[in-house]
């Protein structure tokens, strides 16, 4: 099988898309993108390595959220407080993710649209 050469962009749109993504492994990213899971791998570390971020503290993903399993707010304030913030962190890296998966859709739309010469 021949080996396809990506784009620096896509290589680093597809690197930050699994950065931004809790919980995420590389496998289910790179099934996403159409994508070998070694080869998403690989550019992940190596732009861990350009950064000098060690790999076990590049991520904090994969936690369980602090308000899963609660069925009651906290009786006292700062602690409502805390939880709150932690779901205000947890819906914006969600959101960054999302922003993150729109603009690679749409340069992949973009790309294909000036590739179609009927």
């Amino acid at each position: 099988m021949a080996m396809k050469d990506y784009s620096d962009e896509f290589k680093a749109d597809a690197v930050a898309l699994y950065e931004s993504t809790p919980g995420a492994t590389y496998k289910s990213i790179a099934a996403d993108l159409g994508i070998n899971r070694a080869t998403l791998r690989e550019w992940v570390l190596r732009d861990r390595e350009r950064r000098g971020v060690a790999p076990a503290a590049a991520r904090s993903g994969g936690a369980v959220p602090a308000w899963a399993g609660q069925s009651a707010p906290s009786a006292d304030p700062d602690e409502r407080i805390r939880q709150l913030e932690v779901r205000v962190a947890e819906l914006e890296a969600s959101e960054r993710k999302l922003a993150t998966e729109r603009d690679i859709l749409r340069k992949a739309a973009k790309y294909f649209a000036g590739e179609t010469n009927w």
